[in-house]
């Protein structure tokens, strides 16, 4: 008996939380396109536009979100630098007065990510934290490596870890502007990008 009174009431507090969860609130709720820029710990700093889609509420304040986002950046000083160094190591010339010219090297990415954000809702204003996983696209291209094993290492598929946290701010019914602030990790390149835009929310449907 004294189990069962210590045991009950958690079980219960665990239902409960569970039937939080539904997929009635699943619905196409709104779809958003932004522009801003991407940096990374490898690439110079690029504009970077995407498109985001709001696919409605798991729980009370746990939204579902997808977004697509592209950009294209260029291997950074530092990179072409090792690069350069490393083929020096294997050239054989007498005379040492060689010039390795790599020229730019580039690493374009399209990127699918799904989030799950908590909303924190005020009036007109909707801040959000959200963590997701992301599928990263990649292809490499440069005079440098065109044709080579170098160029097929680059062309990748990559699967990441996001972490979001942004705003919404209501302007007129169902239009909002949106800030977004992200990064992701993969296991070749680290990420983070700052982006604004605007979002329109499609209407509630009428209860049944």
């Amino acid at each position: 008996m004294l189990a069962l009174a210590v045991f009950a009431p958690a079980t219960l507090r665990a239902q409960g939380f569970w039937e939080q969860f539904s997929y009635e609130g699943l619905r196409l709720s709104g779809i958003g396109v932004e522009m801003g820029g991407v940096v990374s710990d490898r690439l110079t700093a690029e504009p970077s536009p995407a498109l985001r889609v709001d696919y409605g509420v798991l729980a009370p304040r746990l939204r579902v979100m997808f977004g697509a986002s592209y950009f294209r950046g260029e291997f950074n000083q530092d990179e072409i630098t090792r690069f350069a160094q490393r083929l020096r190591r294997v050239v054989r010339d007498p005379t040492g007065d060689f010039v390795i010219d790599v020229g730019s090297i580039t690493w374009s990415q399209l990127e699918i990510d799904g989030d799950l954000q908590y909303l924190f809702p005020a009036d007109r204003v909707r801040t959000y934290l959200g963590l997701g996983i992301g599928v990263h696209v990649r292809d490499g291209d440069g005079t440098a490596i065109e044709g080579t094993f170098v160029e097929d290492a680059l062309d990748t598929i990559a699967a990441g870890v996001n972490l979001s946290t942004g705003v919404e701010v209501a302007l007129v019914a169902h239009l909002a502007a949106t800030v977004d602030l992200r990064g992701a990790l993969t296991s070749e390149l680290r990420l983070a990008s700052a982006r604004g835009g605007l979002v329109y929310r499609f209407p509630a449907p009428a209860p049944r």
